[in-house]
């Protein structure tokens, strides 16, 4: 298989037939270690006009993802390996939900869906977590809303500031016990 960059973190799988194995994978871990973001992405659709979007991701823990929402996009995240957190917040930005999801076997939740148009954003657990992710195109960049209370990628003390402020609130979250009738 041909792998194309569009970026330093986005690749795409080239030809008819698209299949991956374990070295393709490695080259994909390789890209994210390199990336300053910590992330790196193989795309299996053609490009960004395709009406089915299938991404590998790899995020390593320091990834940050902005937290976000995709106008009228549903999407799905299924866990290959490692773990990691999904965070839905409301519209004035506080955490209202963490799923925590791991590989198949881990006994964790391993697959995700998101209908709702709503602010979240994905916290790596483990060194790594390798997901696939699907939606729906054509990729528009307007169809991305980010949070606005939530600090752009470049501004690193504000984003470990605020990391700090999400591991908090995810914790207390998994602490709290459903009530039993």
């Amino acid at each position: 298989m041909q792998i194309r960059r569009a970026s330093d973190e986005v690749f795409y799988a080239e030809g008819e037939i698209v299949t991956l194995g374990a070295r393709d994978l490695e080259f994909l871990k390789t890209q994210a270690e390199r990336n300053p973001r910590k992330r790196a992405r193989l795309c299996t659709h053609i490009d960004v006009s395709d009406r089915l979007h299938e991404m590998l991701i790899i995020n390593l823990r320091q990834s940050y993802v902005r937290p976000h929402k995709n106008l009228n996009k549903p999407k799905s995240f299924q866990i290959l390996e490692g773990m990691m957190d999904v965070i839905v917040f409301d519209d004035a930005g506080e955490p209202r939900g963490v799923t925590r999801l791991g590989s198949y076997g881990s006994g964790l939740p391993y697959y995700f869906r998101l209908h709702a148009t709503r602010y979240h954003t994905l916290r790596t657990i483990s060194d790594l977590v390798l997901f696939q992710e699907t939606t729906i195109g054509p990729f528009q960049a307007g169809d991305t809303i980010f949070a606005p209370w939530a600090p752009d990628d470049a501004k690193q003390d504000e984003c470990a500031r605020f990391l700090q402020r999400i591991d908090l609130a995810v914790e207390r979250m998994m602490s709290v016990k459903p009530a039993m009738s």
